[in-house]
């Protein structure tokens, strides 16, 4: 499932300003600061963020086209702060949301499961410098 573009630009312009309150500190949550693929400019976006054995699987809401995504892919590495700390996610590689459940840590498998979304993005972590 995806959820269609009109509210992506409702949460970019609205709900994304509170969640990013609190989501860096959140179990299953973090922060992703990425720069604009072509302007340059820094963005912090609040995703669902699930630990897997060599880095993170962050779960696509709206598809590939999602800005975040291209910027990631583009950059080919950002920032991610998850649970109060923050680290530097590289190689991103694209998912199932099938493909990458065997690989979430418990005890986030079950919140994954029931998350409607049918991609992911796999990164691979190591503590920021």
């Amino acid at each position: 499932m995806r959820f269609p573009q009109w509210y992506a630009r409702w949460n970019r312009f609205a709900t994304n300003k509170l969640v990013r309150l609190w989501a860096g500190w959140m179990p299953s949550m973090g922060i992703l600061e990425h720069r604009g693929r072509t302007s340059g400019t820094p963005y912090r976006t609040p995703l669902l963020v699930f630990p897997i054995p060599d880095g993170v699987a962050i779960l696509v809401g709206y598809g590939p086209g999602t800005q975040w995504r291209k910027n990631l892919v583009a950059a080919g590495s950002a920032t991610l702060q998850r649970n109060g700390r923050r680290y530097t996610v590289t190689s991103p590689r694209s998912s199932t949301k099938k493909a990458a459940a065997g690989s979430v840590r418990w005890p986030y498998r079950p919140l994954y499961a029931v998350v409607p979304f049918d991609e992911a993005i796999l990164l691979t972590t190591a503590p920021a410098t």
